[in-house]
């Protein structure tokens, strides 16, 4: 049974919602702040975790970015329907996927059983050989990305995306079939997803972010990988 944690200061939305994914066939611990929530991680095994982004001790980034300084279990950010700046940033933080509230229990499901299943993927899909693109080496195997020969350390969906880039080396891919292929679900047309995770994954294999040489944008359609 895979085992969920959810961090919420909300108690009837964390048990309710806790309650919908126990029927789904999940192990939900609870978490009413940001520091009982980062030593319940610590304590017993997590696949994901669920995050609201307005805790009463410390911000859901702050524990976003705390989690991602330990670990790349898939994180599910969540926020209120107009906090689109708030989206962006927790995606940035580190996050992997979001909801709005008010969240729809079988949509949660969803997105949940969405994300697992690229995890699993991931780590069954593999390929014996590497692909080198300038001083990025890319090893599917072992599952980890090299800079100039130092591992970098990329959440499961940031690795996932890397991956389909280096698939497509040198073609243009949408972000509709970005979403489609490392999300596995269609997103109502939502590009802001894949771009915070450009955005986060440029910081790291690039050498200026703010000047992409590797991953470029095609403008009005969607992203590269450029092939050396």
């Amino acid at each position: 049974m895979e085992s969920l944690l959810f961090i919420e200061d909300d108690d009837a939305i964390r048990l309710a919602l806790s309650l919908a994914l126990e029927d789904e066939g999940y192990s939900v611990r609870q978490a009413a702040n940001g520091q009982d929530g980062l030593a319940a991680f610590d304590v017993a095994s997590t696949d994901l975790v669920l995050l609201d982004l307005r805790l009463p001790d410390m911000s859901g980034f702050e524990v976003c970015r705390a989690l991602r300084l330990k670990s790349i279990v898939p994180i599910i950010i969540i926020t209120a329907q107009t906090d689109t700046v708030d989206m962006v940033a927790g995606l940035e933080a580190g996050a992997d996927d979001y909801v709005t509230k008010p969240v729809v229990p079988k949509e949660l499901a969803a997105r949940i059983r969405a994300l697992l299943r690229r995890v699993h993927l991931q780590g069954a899909t593999t390929a014996s050989a590497a692909s080198v693109f300038g001083d990025i080496e890319l090893l599917r195997e072992q599952g980890i990305v090299l800079k100039g020969g130092a591992e970098l350390s990329l959440t499961k969906t940031e690795f996932r995306l890397l991956c389909e880039f280096a698939d497509h080396a040198g073609a243009v891919l949408s972000r509709d079939q970005l979403l489609e292929r490392v999300w596995g679900y269609e997103y109502l047309g939502d590009s802001r997803l894949v771009d915070a995770h450009v955005r986060r994954l440029r910081v790291k294999v690039e050498e200026h972010p703010d000047d992409p040489k590797l991953i470029v944008t095609a403008r009005g359609v969607g992203y590269r990988l450029i092939k050396n």
